[in-house]
């Protein structure tokens, strides 16, 4: 079962994947797994798709782990990004296959998944919580969250749809994250 974000260390489990420690790579997989799952299905839109995605993208967490750099940002952000990147290089390039170097990380990351993938219930409880805290956002906000990890949009990419400065959006999506935080705990 997953712990709140909060409460989990994902930057020293980033570094026990740079090490090659395989339980990191099974506790990053265990807490994030179903929520990433829908950040690629948001963008792909195809079931199996986005299972090759968040299969990829882990494996390129488990390879890269040594290049992610807590000076520049948060573990768990990291992660997504990679996540959201691999999910967009997928669309752009129309593939469907995902190439795997290292088997490695393939057989932590199949070994026994079934067992700790989240029920619909509770991924349906999860999401009906999300909405109910996105509905709690003014508008911009809520768009600007919404062109970043739904639609994958850069933050000039949002400041140009929303007709609004490149600061002030960034300021939005900082501030609806930390809403969202508080309202879903």
């Amino acid at each position: 079962m997953p712990i709140a974000p909060d409460q989990f260390d994902y930057e020293a489990a980033l570094r026990g994947c740079a090490r090659g420690d395989r339980q990191s790579l099974r506790k990053l997989y265990d807490q994030e797994a179903p929520r990433l799952l829908g950040v690629a299905l948001r963008i792909v839109r195809e079931r199996q798709a986005a299972e090759d995605v968040l299969h990829d993208a882990f494996v390129s967490i488990w390879t890269k782990a040594g290049t992610f750099d807590a000076a520049r940002g948060a573990g768990r952000g990291w992660i997504y990004s990679i996540v959201r990147y691999q999910a967009l290089d997928a669309i752009r390039s129309g593939a469907r296959e995902v190439l795997v170097d290292d088997e490695e990380a393939l057989d932590t990351i199949d070994s026994d998944a079934t067992a700790h993938i989240a029920d619909a219930f509770e991924l349906r409880q999860d999401l009906g919580r999300l909405e109910h805290c996105l509905t709690q956002l003014d508008a911009a906000k809520r768009n600007s969250i919404l062109y970043a990890y739904v639609d994958g949009c850069s933050h000039s990419e949002i400041a140009e749809r929303l007709k609004s400065p490149l600061g002030t959006v960034k300021a939005w999506i900082k501030r609806g994250l930390t809403a969202l935080r508080e309202c879903m705990v």
